[in-house]
């Protein structure tokens, strides 16, 4: 193949799902298949990279006070690696495009030439709530529901908390552990003290931990299951209906043995 026929590398953008390794879709397997190379999150089940059997992986994770590679390091080395290795998967976890910076690492690679595609994920933000049970949206109970970052990039908790925290949407909270006594104060400024909400660390996983109370009682029952990051929140009356992961799944799958083994969930 000549200079001029070439074809110009690619770094396709793959969407990893909320944890659960069959949460993948399957444009994404044929993606990591293809691979030659594999950059990857922290919040990625590395169970997936199993799916890249002949591609080098680097974890190039951010997690609150350790991060094995700054922002625009990580933006560099999706350069490198797509001159190199021609064809290569930024994984993350979740969707690339909701609070994954996806759009700031295609900007970056096309100013070098470089193809980009986006291959979707299923966000946790939808689906990690749905494996307990608890529905984003509902009739008769909500008509909306707000997505938001619970960390911007000044570290601070988003503006919109306090919006959402006068409506009557479901409030979903990524990235919100650390700022959570702060979410519960601006709730209580208006007077929600006896709303639902759920903390959900680890979600879809198979060491899923989850804790269930009201605006009044969550920061105690926090504590009292040690619940910490990666977590989301879901805060409205949605949260009413929720089950344990372990009681929905069996509900749900009562008579298949196959999706218990591949969930590890003992009936």
């Amino acid at each position: 193949m000549t200079e001029h026929t070439k074809k110009r590398p690619k770094v396709v953008l793959v969407g990893a799902g909320p944890g659960d390794p069959e949460l993948l879709t399957l444009k994404a397997v044929k993606a990591l298949n293809k691979a030659k190379a594999v950059l990857y999150d922290a919040l990625v089940n590395e169970s997936i990279l199993e799916h890249a059997p002949n591609a080098v992986k680097l974890f190039v994770g951010k997690r609150k006070g350790a991060h094995a590679y700054s922002q625009d390091e990580i933006n560099d080395l999706l350069v490198e690696y797509a001159e190199k290795y021609e064809y290569i998967v930024r994984l993350k976890g979740g969707d690339p495009f909701v609070f994954g910076r996806g759009k700031e690492e295609t900007d970056y690679l096309e100013t070098f030439g470089i193809r980009t595609a986006i291959i979707p994920g299923i966000t946790s933000a939808i689906a990690v709530p749905a494996a307990i049970g608890i529905p984003v949206t509902q009739r008769t109970v909500t008509e909306s529901f707000w997505v938001i970052t619970g960390t911007t990039s000044s570290r601070k908790l988003s503006e919109d908390v306090k919006f959402a925290a006068k409506s009557s949407a479901t409030v979903v909270i990524l990235m919100g552990m650390g700022k959570l006594a702060e979410i519960v104060s601006i709730y209580k400024q208006n007077n929600r003290e006896n709303l639902p909400i759920a903390v959900i660390q680890d979600g879809t996983k198979t060491d899923e931990n989850s804790g269930v109370g009201t605006i009044n009682t969550i920061e105690a029952i926090v504590e009292e299951k040690q619940l910490t990051s990666p977590a989301i929140i879901i805060i409205g009356n949605v949260v009413n209906g929720h089950k344990s992961a372990l009681t929905y799944f069996k509900e749900s799958f009562m008579d298949d043995d196959f999706i218990y083994q591949n969930l590890n969930i003992n009936p």
